[in-house]
């Protein structure tokens, strides 16, 4: 699987280092094209406008694994808040075994920018590193560690919810239906702290891994991302299988879902769209399911956007309308 978007460039701790450098981050190789004598005609939509309104910190650790520093990127407000901000967490697609926090970036400044929220995008132990339920233990111990750290980032505990794409998509369902489950909470980091979150958006993740493997032919190679994640094919691993899959821990007390999923998706069907929503229903937890026609598996654009951050607004930010 892919992840949706990727950004590229470096930037230093608080800083965004001059204006060409945050259109690099922007852009990526788009910007590379730009023609000098027309810079403004393919401006990206996150421009040095944007960028300079970002304090950025990369590479903050916020816990170990072993040997392993686990870290992510935080973006916040330049602009002083009198009240604590909300927080949306990204994390990133690509297989469990590819993709990096650096396309965060794309997705959560925009929302930085307009001054009310913190953004934090997560890296994860891949599985060529570590196999399941390494994953999920990482992007626990990272919500445990930003609410351990509410009044540094000066964000509020009560108010983070998270947004991830394809194997990321799956990990945030993971945290929005697993916050009472011991056996996948791990100790990596920022003990004593609850990793539940208060909403979910949901980018054409896997959520039913026995369904996936039945369905696609793919997935039952021994090869492929879901084998390399568990370890071996989900015939062998049905422990492991069940255990991972977000609709397996679905309960009345789940937070608020937003799921997004294209009709034309190859590469994890609409079918783990619409049975985890099924789910979310019985159970009476407050769900919506966006179907894009004809979308394929990398989705996006203005239009859903749009409708990403009016949830986001609507659950964390209390905005009607």
């Amino acid at each position: 699987m892919r992840a949706c978007l990727r950004t590229q460039g470096r930037v230093n701790s608080f800083v965004v280092a001059g204006l060409a450098g945050a259109a690099v981050l922007a852009a990526g190789a788009l910007v590379a094209q730009q023609r000098p004598q027309q810079p403004q005609r393919q401006q990206p939509r996150l421009g040095p406008e944007i960028a300079e309104e970002i304090a950025v910190e990369r590479d903050v650790e916020y816990g170990k694994a072993g040997d392993v520093s686990l870290k992510l990127d935080v973006y916040r407000p330049k602009a002083e808040s009198k009240a604590p901000r909300p927080v949306v967490v990204w994390i990133h697609g690509g297989g469990w075994r590819g993709g990096n926090k650096s396309s965060g970036l794309v997705r959560l400044a925009p929302m930085v920018a307009s001054g009310e929220y913190v953004g934090v995008s997560v890296a994860y132990r891949l599985s060529d590193v570590a196999k399941w339920p390494a994953q999920i233990h990482d992007c626990k111990a990272a919500i445990r560690w930003i609410r351990a750290s509410a009044t540094t980032l000066k964000i509020d505990p009560d108010r983070i919810g998270v947004w991830g794409s394809s194997a990321g998509g799956h990990l945030v369902s993971l945290l929005g239906t697993s916050g009472d489950v011991k056996e996948l909470e791990g100790e990596n980091g920022s003990a004593g702290y609850s990793s539940r979150v208060a909403c979910v958006v949901d980018f054409c993740g896997p959520s039913d891994f026995l369904a996936f493997a039945k369905d696609s032919q793919r997935m039952r190679q021994p090869d492929s991302p879901v084998a390399l994640l568990f370890g071996g094919p989900v015939s062998e691993k049905q422990d492991a299988a069940r255990q991972a899959s977000p609709a397996t821990h679905v309960s009345q007390d789940d937070p608020p879902f937003f799921i997004v999923h294209g009709t034309a998706d190859n590469t994890v069907p609409l079918a783990q769209a619409e049975l985890f929503y099924a789910a979310l229903q019985k159970a009476k937890v407050e769900s919506k399911l966006r179907k894009i026609e004809g979308g394929g598996h990398g989705i996006g654009g203005d239009e859903i956007h749009a409708e990403v951050r009016k949830f986001f607004d609507t659950q964390l930010l209390k905005k009607s309308g």
